[in-house]
């Protein structure tokens, strides 16, 4: 990919449709507009955009069918722009595929950061790893092929949980603080990305602690953040 992605802006409020059309126009992104859940998916399977900008209230749709829609065919990273502002909210989202949340009133500087980090990530995609396993207890990381594991079964991990989990697992032991890792995922440190954190870490437990009462894999250092524990 490029260094100019094709961003889908999918939003039905011409204040903020203007705003973020603007954005991109004056840093020179290139992008397709949509103003309903159905435009989008058209949008999206003729044109294969590299980013999303994703509405959750659309007048035909809600957003979150988008998302299904879309994870069914791609991996588009998608980043969700709402008003929705509860846990709930984020974390359905989330689990259902997004990459990224961003609440409204939102600044332009965070929305430039977070399509940075996507183009990024979009990019180290197209670059060869370095063959390499993680393993610790029933939990395997195979960063060359971008998949992981528990008892051998594949889980489905966001591009967020899933460099997430890269960073935790690479730092094995070493408590991270929230600044590193927002810093590390997001290239920011706003007060914001410390309650995205935490919002990724709650899907993430979800998918890889199977439910259970006790932090097997990650440690919650409270004010400070978090660690993997090594599994013997």
């Amino acid at each position: 990919m490029n260094n100019n992605p094709l961003i889908l802006i999918v939003e039905d409020d011409n204040h903020i449709k203007n705003l973020i059309s603007t954005t991109l126009k004056v840093n020179k992104y290139s992008y397709l507009l949509a103003t309903s859940g159905n435009e989008a998916i058209m949008l999206a399977v003729s044109h294969k955009p590299d980013i999303i900008l994703l509405d959750l209230g659309l007048p035909d749709m809600d957003g979150v069918e988008i998302i299904k829609n879309v994870r069914e065919w791609s991996n588009i990273p998608i980043i969700v722009i709402s008003a929705r502002s509860d846990d709930k909210d984020k974390i359905e989202a989330l689990d259902f595929g997004a990459d990224d949340y961003i609440t409204k009133p939102f600044s332009v500087e965070e929305l430039l950061a977070r399509i940075r980090v996507a183009t990024r990530r979009l990019n180290c995609m197209n670059e060869k790893q370095v063959e390499s396993v993680f393993k610790n207890g029933d939990l395997t990381i195979d960063y060359s092929a971008g998949c992981v594991y528990l008892y051998e079964k594949e889980l489905h991990l966001t591009p967020i949980e899933y460099k997430l989990l890269c960073l935790l697992s690479k730092n094995i032991g070493k408590v991270l603080t929230h600044t590193y890792i927002t810093m590390e995922i997001w290239g920011t440190t706003w007060e914001s990305d410390i309650a995205s954190l935490r919002v990724f870490m709650t899907t993430l437990r979800k998918k890889i602690e199977q439910n259970s009462t006790e932090s097997k894999y990650i440690q919650t250092h409270i004010g400070i953040g978090y660690r993997m524990l090594r599994i013997e």
